[in-house]
């Protein structure tokens, strides 16, 4: 008999001999302890564990109370747990030395396993662009290959795709707390090289300006990165849309984008500020900041004329 037919025939055995209720409660979830070590972490895990002083409090508080709240885990194919979500908590418990820790274990698919960990992930506080943006991207796509679509994730413009998408995009942007569009623009992010992505989390560059820089060519981004290295700045919002316009024409080489990075920006400007209680008297209230500059300018150009008109 083939080896095929032995396995097969042993496994129809097996169904004979077990109960409904048996292979039903075989796929209920349970919960057990797990050493932290022999927990896989989630393949492409878009949220960092942070080894922060708030990893630190919590690993003093695992520590002395132990994990209060189960983590959750599923079984792999190939035998051993992967870790859905409780990434921090296990690594609490790596911290505080624990040999063990609860966790629920649930039958779960990939797509469920991917909509549940960024579900659990987006409760947090805090959370980077990228992890937004990866975690957002991750997630539309598991619910797409449920519901058998496949779409262009960040294009607005055909509405066709649009209309076919939309349920899935609204059902992300409904869970997360954020519009459709502000879903389209962190997915965007994820087409930036990992450098600029990086100053987009430090708060270097703004969402709006890092959208249009995902626009670029991998080798444009790369220019652009040494510009930004060797000149030490980020492009403002426009000086991006300007580089996008740029590369659409196929006309972005390292000489423009040094071009427009070295043009000067509203903000770099050199500004003077008079603080408003010291020039408040001499204006009558709600008088318009515009006025009160122009008042300002002609009141010095009469002085300068009247220092002028003595010094003769």
């Amino acid at each position: 008999m083939a080896k095929n037919s032995v396995a097969g025939l042993l496994t129809s055995v097996d169904d004979l001999f077990s109960t409904q209720e048996s292979r039903d409660e075989a796929k209920l979830e349970r919960v057990i302890n797990l050493p932290p070590g022999e927990i896989s972490d989630f393949p492409n895990h878009p949220f960092k564990v942070r080894m922060d002083e708030e990893m630190q409090q919590m690993a003093e508080s695992v520590k002395e109370h132990g994990v209060l709240v189960p983590a959750l885990v599923r079984e792999k194919p190939g035998g051993g747990y992967e870790m859905v979500a409780g990434h921090r908590r296990k690594r609490a418990a790596e911290l505080a030395e624990l040999p063990e820790i609860p966790c629920i274990v649930r039958n779960l698919t990939d797509d469920e396993a991917i909509i549940v960990m960024v579900d659990s992930n987006l409760q947090r506080e805090k959370i980077l662009p990228s992890e937004k943006a990866f975690a957002y991207k991750m997630r539309l796509e598991a619910m797409e290959r449920k519901q058998g679509q496949r779409n262009d994730l960040t294009s607005a413009n055909d509405l066709q795709k649009l209309a076919k998408r939309q349920t899935s995009r609204d059902k992300v942007a409904e869970k997360a707390g954020k519009s459709h569009e502000t879903i389209r623009l962190y997915i965007r992010l994820t087409y930036l090289l990992p450098e600029i992505l990086d100053m987009v989390d430090d708060g270097k560059i703004a969402l709006r300006p890092a959208v249009e820089l995902s626009y670029l060519v991998e080798q444009e981004q790369h220019f652009l990165l040494d510009t930004m290295f060797s000149e030490d700045c980020t492009p403002s919002h426009a000086q991006a849309i300007k580089m996008r316009k740029f590369s659409q024409e196929g006309k972005l080489n390292p000489d423009v984008i040094l071009s427009i990075m070295q043009e000067e920006k509203p903000n770099q400007k050199e500004q003077i500020k008079i603080p408003k209680e010291r020039i408040s008297r001499y204006f009558a209230p709600g008088t318009p900041a515009q006025k009160i500059e122009d008042t300002i300018i002609k009141a010095l150009e009469l002085y300068r004329k009247r220092q002028r008109s003595m010094e003769r």
